[in-house]
């Protein structure tokens, strides 16, 4: 917890879709805190990098984007994708990008089932779903590099190739060793083996040499297959789970799904010795079919502003935002369509607004 005055300057992307519509939102909780709390204030710079910029100029950011972005504080980012921009290109001339160029080498994503929240799971309680996926977040299958040989010949074939180093994966071991020991949650590695016999048992032997160095951690390793079963049928075995960038990515997607929804996810890409600015932001996507219908939920977007607020030492903040969706979630009311509610993103952000403050003042 931070003492004195604090300003942190904050670079915002918006993005594409319902970005702009969940941004506005999360921009309001700042706005709201900066009001309450004489101690801290946030210098917010807009940029307008995305999917409709890379229509207009054939670029998702300015050549200079990283360094733009390298004299703020941290990034928030409201979603990116939009039809026309493949994939790809959207992901790594962005997202991806800005990743790599920062070494933001951990992704850190809640899978946490907050009180109030809807679960498709039978007798299932909140205190059952509370994990942490520690993500790899600069290497292994998404690195990028491979090749694409005889293209349009019967013989036409795509290598991709995926890139696991010694640094990169002890580093995020050695994060997930620290975190669980700081929380006292058990270590579950989630891996391959069997099947990755080069890539994934060199995983698994870095993470049984640092083991050993963590004595009071409960570890356990998993294939990444069993794992997705043990998410459905026995939730609350998982504490802190590390993993690597592919499986991180569609583990963390399938926890969304039994903990609220798309519209409860949030994700952090941090670089922990804040080096570089990190980046925070709701992963449910752009939802182009929805977006200006003002359907859009800023929920996982508040959640993302809570994780910047964590990283940047105000968890006291970070907690609170929590506890305000909780009450949302709870009490059934000012929820979007996604959470069963009829309330509009603007309406959805207002009351979230008014429950932080309200938690806030008790507080005092």
């Amino acid at each position: 917890m931070k003492t004195g005055f604090e300003k942190y300057d904050i670079a915002v992307i918006p993005g594409d879709g319902v970005g702009p519509e969940v941004m506005a939102e999360a921009v309001k909780l700042l706005k709201r805190i900066a009001r309450l709390d004489g101690s801290l204030d946030f210098d917010l710079t807009f940029y307008p990098w995305g999917c409709e910029y890379y229509l207009e100029t054939g670029e998702m950011m300015p050549a200079d984007g990283l360094d733009i972005l390298a004299g703020h504080d941290a990034i928030l980012l409201g979603a990116i994708g939009y039809p026309g921009v493949p994939d790809h290109i959207s992901l790594r001339d962005l997202l991806l990008k800005i990743r790599s160029g920062f070494d933001q080498y951990i992704n850190l994503r809640p899978v946490k089932l907050l009180k109030g929240a809807a679960c498709p799971l039978k007798d299932v309680r909140p205190e059952d779903i509370d994990m942490i996926f520690v993500r790899e977040n600069s290497e292994g299958e998404y690195f990028g590099t491979g090749s694409w040989e005889g293209k349009g010949t019967p013989g036409e074939t795509a290598i991709q190739e995926s890139v696991f180093t010694r640094k990169g994966c002890e580093r995020v071991i050695r994060y997930a060793f620290d975190l669980a020991e700081k929380t006292g949650k058990s270590l579950t590695s989630v891996s391959k083996g069997n099947a990755l016999n080069y890539s994934m048992v060199f995983w698994d032997q870095i993470f049984e040499e640092i083991k050993s160095e963590y004595p009071g951690v409960e570890t356990h390793s998993l294939l990444v297959d069993a794992a997705s079963m043990f998410m459905v049928k026995d939730p609350a075995r998982f504490g802190v789970v590390v993993t690597s960038n592919l499986f991180g990515d569609i583990l963390t997607d399938l926890g969304a799904a039994i903990a609220g929804g798309m519209g409860l996810a949030s994700g952090a890409n941090l670089d922990p010795e804040k080096r570089f600015p990190s980046m925070f932001e709701p992963i449910h996507g752009s939802a182009p079919d929805i977006a200006g219908t003002g359907q859009s939920d800023p929920l996982a977007s508040a959640w993302s502003v809570s994780q910047m607020l964590d990283h940047l030492g105000h968890e006291d903040w970070g907690h609170m935002i929590l506890e305000a969706i909780e009450r949302l979630l709870s009490e059934g009311k000012a929820l979007t369509p996604d959470q069963g509610g009829k309330a509009t993103t603007s309406e959805c952000g207002d009351a979230l607004a008014d429950a932080l403050e309200e938690i806030w003042r008790n507080r005092k």
